[in-house]
């Protein structure tokens, strides 16, 4: 049997999934580290949605997000690869019933969002845990409608002390304590982000504790 990238992205998805759902209910049952940057962020977002927007969430994690921006849209499709992820998500959705949300497992990576189908496409704590960064966000750009906006708040990983990428995470992914991660400046972010026919529109910090390593874009689909 022969391997070929599709192959490849396949595998590399599996792996993803497997630490996720490993992880997935230690990572639901953890508080929100920065909670008054994290409101900051909800209140940005809730600002740029509207009640007659379809909306899709890429990485939803466990959907705490979702049920708090599902009422300012029409619609909001969040999903996640893990498979463990999304089952705690739709309990937490049973017991706290939002009309406009829906939760699918689905990875990030593959182009399985359709096309042009979105008025925006969020992606919170994601595009670094990505397996090809160009790749997620043009899978992202695709499922948008013309003039659709992405919004995204990303860790920046190379801001971080050197150490911290190069060494401690290694070590981490070395005995199964951290996933697959991208390091990269919020700069880097920026130009993929544009590289696919995006414009961005603000480029923010929300961060209340130290420095902020979680740049916050907005970007618009020009076409």
């Amino acid at each position: 049997m022969t391997s070929g990238p599709f192959s490849q992205t396949r595998a590399m998805a599996r792996t993803k999934a497997l630490f996720w759902d490993r992880v997935a209910h230690k990572y639901a049952a953890d508080p929100i580290a920065d909670l008054a940057g994290y409101d900051a962020t909800l209140r940005r977002v809730r600002g740029l949605l509207t009640d007659d927007q379809d909306v899709l969430e890429i990485g939803c994690g466990t959907g705490t997000t979702a049920l708090q921006l599902a009422p300012s849209t029409r619609s909001l499709l969040a999903t996640d690869l893990s498979a463990n992820m999304i089952a705690i998500a739709r309990e937490k959705l049973a017991s706290q019933p939002v009309a406009q949300l829906s939760f699918a497992v689905a990875d990030a990576d593959m182009p399985s969002f359709g096309q042009g189908a979105y008025h925006a496409v969020l992606a919170f704590n994601l595009l670094h845990l990505v397996n090809d960064l160009d790749q997620a966000v043009s899978v992202a750009v695709q499922a948008l409608k013309p003039g659709g906006l992405l919004i995204s708040k990303t860790p920046c990983l190379a801001e971080m002390n050197p150490l911290i990428p190069r060494v401690a995470l290694p070590l981490m992914r070395a005995i199964g304590k951290a996933p697959h991660v991208l390091c990269f400046k919020a700069g880097e972010l920026q130009s993929a982000i544009t590289r696919h026919g995006m414009e961005i529109v603000s480029v923010e910090r929300h961060g209340t504790r130290g420095k902020d390593i979680r740049c916050f874009i907005v970007a618009r689909k020009t076409a």
